[in-house]
């Protein structure tokens, strides 16, 4: 036997006196019989498995949705497609912004909750373009939503306990990763079983021979010392063969190299870098991008809002009057635009910018005909943070003017970031959805663990963004995903190893 069982740490001692071989070992177990913390049943489990004394026999895979903060305050006050039912069987007609205004609602959320009603034939806009009811009742997928709100009030809900209705109504209040503003938070969980091995039973028997419990004092303290508690206990043997410290010389970090590897790059080829600050307005964020402030689209980021100051002072003119008319009627762009009452305190308010586009709207007015232009932004949107996605995240961003880009050159474009900058070696293009860009096109790698995944978006400015901006030629733009590109580039499986505080994982890795 290669473990000298003198040395286990004592919640390796006490798990394995308790189990025996065949019976099944689970934190739950763990937690019940021997006290343990969740934590310290992985420890334990992770420990063991590594010198072959556990293997693991099973694992069960569980997803519950369970509500958010947002999602309590909606069991009380209601889902807003609730509260603008109720609202328009008292007060109809209503315009979109009155119904926000007087439910104290965000127009984006007015927006997506008027347009379930419409899509459900239970509400329309009349001749005024106002909000009128068509029907005395909610659609059903709201009645089964606010069932689903009430059970979740005492417990997660398990998704094997939904039927197909109740799954596929939850799926629309339950956004991808979990974004703070939907009401509920999807949430996954395994149960691993693990047994005993051959090897494991013959440490446990060890450890019985030799008399070792797990309760063994593992240092002396000064109570111990006046109290002469010490006396009735054994110690556990010191570590004096325990390897010392070593230094190390200090190094570059590997991600930092690659930022500016990819800066260097992209000046070589004739591009010149832009920047911007952290906290932009929503008139920079999104109205510049032609992104309407009342609808769904808007919901495409969920941001993080400035609360001091909330809003700027002023948004630059003439760029504020030629977006608001671009946005109410198609102002000079030969759009018809969206169709409402652009709210000037609204695109005043102050955020963490939430996509690295924003660079390229503030840098068209002042690009010149031709240019390139680049920027590497990092970015904020709320996330649930896995392999493959960050809360904050480095963008990088750019544009192309000139009288005759095209889709073509664009797609050259996309095809050097994956290839000579990511390294990948299977790349395809997916059509996409973007407010501000047609066509749209959405690139995607694959990694040879993580598989495919969307390295970003890219495509062409529609003109109410070029034309309210003070450009019109046509103009390539792309945001892609840098710490994704990283991923491959530098051989990693997960993004949070970017950012690792593991530092013997950042003196692994090697830059360029």
């Amino acid at each position: 036997m290669d473990i000298e069982v003198k040395k286990l740490h004592p919640l390796e001692v006490r798990l394995l006196r308790h189990v025996r071989l065949g019976q099944e070992i689970t934190a739950d177990r763990l937690v019940d019989e021997l006290g343990y913390k969740v934590g310290q049943c992985n420890q334990a489990f992770s420990w063991l498995s590594a010198k072959g004394c556990l293997e693991e026999s099973g694992r069960v895979k569980h997803v519950f949705y369970e509500l958010t903060e947002t999602g309590r305050a909606q069991a009380e006050a209601g889902l807003p497609v609730e509260r603008i039912f109720k609202y328009l069987a008292a007060e109809a007609p209503k315009s979109l912004p009155e119904i926000a205004q007087a439910l104290g609602l965000q127009q984006s959320d007015v927006g997506s909750a008027f347009g379930s009603l419409t899509s459900a034939k239970k509400a329309a806009l009349n001749e005024e373009r106002k909000a009128v009811l068509t029907s005395d009742s909610l659609p059903d997928e709201v009645i089964i939503q606010r069932s689903l709100i009430e059970r979740a009030k005492e417990s997660a809900i398990e998704e094997s306990a939904l039927s197909a209705a109740e799954k596929a109504a939850i799926s629309k209040l339950a956004k991808k990763r979990g974004a703070a503003a939907s009401t509920f938070r999807l949430v996954e969980r395994e149960d691993v079983t693990y047994q005993l091995t051959a090897k494991g039973d013959e440490v446990r028997q060890a450890l019985e021979e030799g008399g070792i419990t797990g309760e063994e004092f593992g240092q002396l303290t000064a109570t111990m010392l006046q109290t002469g508690s010490w006396r009735n206990g054994t110690f556990r043997p010191y570590g004096l063969d325990a390897p010392v410290s070593r230094l190390v010389p200090g190094r570059t970090n590997a991600y930092a190299d690659y930022l500016c590897w990819v800066k260097d790059k992209l000046v070589s080829l004739g591009f010149e870098e832009y920047d911007g600050p952290l906290v932009v307005n929503e008139f920079w964020n999104g109205d510049a991008l032609f992104m309407p402030q009342f609808h769904s689209a808007r919901d495409i980021h969920d941001v993080y809002y400035v609360k001091d100051p909330s809003h700027c002072k002023k948004i630059e003119e003439p760029w504020l009057s030629r977006v608001a008319a671009t946005h109410e009627d198609g102002g000079g762009t030969g759009s018809r635009g969206w169709g409402y009452t652009f709210d000037h305190e609204f695109t005043r308010r102050q955020v963490l910018r939430s996509q690295s586009t924003v660079l390229s709207a503030t840098q068209l007015p002042h690009a010149k005909v031709p240019g390139k232009y680049f920027g590497i932004a990092r970015c904020f949107r709320y996330d649930q943070v896995d392999a493959t996605h960050g809360a904050d995240f480095y963008q990088t961003e750019g544009i192309v003017v000139g009288e005759d880009v095209n889709l073509r050159n664009l797609l050259g474009l996309l095809k050097m970031f994956a290839q000579e900058v990511a390294g990948a070696e299977e790349v395809k293009y997916v059509p996409g959805y973007f407010p501000f860009t047609e066509p749209s096109i959405e690139v995607h790698i694959k990694h040879p663990v993580l598989g495919w995944f969307e390295l970003g978006g890219s495509g062409i400015f529609r003109p109410e963004v070029t034309k309210s901006l003070g450009l019109d030629v046509p103009v390539l733009a792309w945001g892609l995903g840098i710490d994704r590109m990283a991923l491959m580039h530098l051989g990693l499986n997960d993004l949070r190893e970017l950012f690792t505080p593991d530092i013997e994982n950042v003196r692994m890795r090697r830059g360029n």
